[in-house]
């Protein structure tokens, strides 16, 4: 945790804010702070500052905050991302959030099994967590936004061209024959297909929709590698 990411429910008062629970154990175990040490801290998607501990316990940490530097700019990039495995969504979602994406789209693909969608990792607080997670690590306070499409077709044919409308949209998908683009720093949208990758049909959906089919060589990977290796590869910011 470089950053405390804090909410406006932590905020007991305009400068006042109170630690309890994860955070407060990382204040305690990792950090190993004491009372009048500075902290950097941060507010949900607002600025960035620090927080004087004016009281430590066991139960909680008393911060007098200050936020003074806006966070760093996020990515351009939508991220069409087919559900992982609950195992690893939650790394990849951290993952997302340390990478400055803010747009996050999770859609069905005929690879992904319908269990996927009971994990509890999609309910509302567990994507704040972990996207807090993310943020904390990166210095960053800007959540994503993360919208969920569970028919693969609906999507691609009546939301996904105004999602795309004046970016680059791009595919990944092995067996191409165009490599992937670097360093392109200009407005995107990317599709990561599912463990064992989009079918043809949706490859071709995904096509005729204006994306680019583009490869990054041949080794396969895992989606919670490929996401960050894309994401890197197109945009700067994050290298």
């Amino acid at each position: 945790m470089n950053l405390a990411l804090l909410f406006p429910d932590d905020f007991v008062a305009a400068d006042r804010a109170i630690l309890k629970g994860r955070r407060l154990a990382h204040l305690n175990s990792v950090l190993k702070v004491s009372e009048g040490d500075l902290v950097p801290v941060g507010l949900a998607d607002g600025e960035i500052g620090t927080g004087r501990v004016l009281q430590l316990t066991n139960t909680e940490a008393v911060l007098q905050v200050e936020l003074t530097t806006p966070p760093p700019a996020p990515i351009p990039l939508t991220l069409i991302l087919a559900m992982p495995r609950p195992k690893m969504f939650r790394r990849v979602l951290q993952t997302c959030a340390t990478l400055g994406v803010k747009d996050i789209w999770l859609i069905n693909a005929y690879k992904v099994e319908k269990s996927f969608w009971q994990t509890p990792w999609l309910s509302e607080d567990n994507l704040r967590e972990n996207m807090a997670l993310g943020l904390e690590q990166a210095r960053d306070t800007r959540l994503p936004r993360v919208r969920i499409r569970k028919l693969f077709k609906p999507f691609v044919e009546d939301e996904l061209p105004a999602l795309m409308e004046n970016t680059r949209a791009l595919v990944a998908h092995p067996g191409t024959r165009t490599p992937c683009p670097a360093m392109i720093n200009e407005p995107a949208t990317l599709c990561i297909g599912p463990e064992g990758g989009f079918i043809p049909y949706e490859v071709d959906k995904l096509v005729e929709a204006g994306c680019e089919a583009v490869h990054l060589g041949s080794r396969i990977l895992r989606v919670e590698t490929a996401v960050p290796v894309l994401v890197s590869r197109l945009f700067d910011a994050c290298v």
